[in-house]
């Protein structure tokens, strides 16, 4: 959602329910002025349904979708993601009130790569800012995330990308050039800057969460093209990737703000094997000078937290096991015993909270008995009935 004159323009996102979600590709506009929503109805192609996506308003007025994330299921219990690259702009027609139309645009420069979970800024000079996200690598039975560290930024005047490269604290650049006695000459030193240039850098770090399990994240950097100082990019490489420029760790999800040309960023999540490992460090990025980043709150190995999906059935068994009279039967007679022990109702407790926690108690309860071939909606209402039912006995 952006900001658009005395309106907020929504575009897209998803839902998903118990057993099923959808993506929206669909656009509203919340008036400031009559607190009303309005539903819009461009003309013109334009994005598939998505969720996730860039939303940010150009000098010109218009407004820019870009990338996003969406899946699809291709077979019964087997989904496939799509992390969106594409671009689109969305421009309210001259003359013509609450009329819209969309245009599908394909900028020049360096583009980012696909990915999902990325964030989104304002910098200076009305250009929009992009920093990290995920890239997922999927299988048939595997997920595996190559989370990202870098920066972008688009241009909508010159409708233009552009990678945000660092330059460096400036006092090491000199004591390197002081430092260099002998320099390639001729033919040598042009072979040399070409392959500085083509040359890409890996940089390698290991990350050791709290249990002490160490997760190894690889990232290719692209060195920079060649410039008036090609001997800096050659003295700047090995000692870049030996640690002395600071940077955030790759990430997804992390939170954005610029503040007097001043980047910030806090926070986000990586995943480590199956868990989720949630940060908590700050930083921060001049973005007038995009010399280094400077740590507000270094991160504490001690303080992360992974979060641990876990399964809603077998906590709602486990809630059934609380009034059980065999606790340590083994598993097929436990789920017997506590199959017709439905969720207790809790003193005080409202249906609506009732509901939501023991929904997908009374789904699957619901889906057994109408069988695998009724519909979403059918089975759903079944089930609200039968824990509307049961709660009015309790109550």
């Amino acid at each position: 959602m952006v900001a658009w004159k005395r309106q907020l323009i929504l575009f897209g996102g998803f839902h998903e329910s118990t057993r099923d979600y959808i993506y929206y590709n669909d656009v509203y506009a919340f008036d400031l002025d009559t607190f009303m929503w309005s539903k819009l109805s461009p003309s013109g192609t334009g994005p598939t349904p998505r969720s996730g996506c860039q939303m940010s308003v150009t000098p010109q007025g218009s407004i820019v979708i870009y990338g996003g994330y969406s899946k699809q299921r291709v077979k019964k219990d087997v989904d496939k993601g799509t992390q969106h690259s594409d671009m689109f702009l969305l421009k309210s027609e001259e003359g013509k009130e609450g009329r819209w139309v969309w245009t599908r645009i394909n900028p020049s420069g360096t583009k980012p790569t696909p990915r999902s979970g990325f964030s989104v800024a304002m910098a200076p000079n009305s250009q929009t800012l992009l920093f990290g996200g995920v890239c997922d690598e999927e299988e048939e039975e595997s997920l595996e995330g190559d989370f990202l560290n870098d920066l972008y930024f688009y241009d909508a005047t010159k409708n233009r990308w552009f990678a945000g490269q660092l330059k460096g604290p400036k006092s090491e650049k000199r004591k390197r050039r002081r430092g260099t006695k002998a320099e390639p000459e001729g033919a040598n030193k042009q072979e040399c800057e070409e392959a500085s240039a083509q040359a890409p850098l890996e940089v390698v770090r290991e990350v050791i969460t709290e249990d002490g399990t160490v997760v190894t994240i690889k990232q290719m950097l692209t060195a920079p093209g060649p410039s008036k100082q090609p001997q800096s990019d050659e003295d700047d490489s090995p000692e870049e990737a030996g640690g002395p420029l600071v940077e955030p760790r790759p990430r997804s999800n992390a939170m954005l703000a610029v503040k007097h040309g001043r980047l910030y960023l806090y926070g986000g999540m990586f995943e480590a094997g199956d868990r989720q490992v949630t940060l908590s460090d700050f930083y921060c990025l001049d973005l007038h000078k995009k010399d280094q980043w400077m740590v507000l709150v270094e991160a504490d190995p001690d303080t992360q937290e992974w979060l641990e999906e876990t399964d809603s059935e077998d906590s709602d068994a486990g809630e059934g096991a609380e009034g059980g009279e065999e606790d340590e039967e083994d598993e097929d007679s436990s789920e017997e015993d506590q199959e017709p022990q439905h969720p207790v109702v809790t003193p005080g407790e409202q249906f609506a909270d009732y509901l939501s926690r023991t929904e997908q108690y009374w789904v699957k309860l619901a889906r057994d008995d109408a069988g695998s071939e009724a519909k979403e909606k059918r089975v759903l209402k079944e089930a609200h009935a039968m824990a509307k039912a049961f709660f009015d006995d309790s109550a």
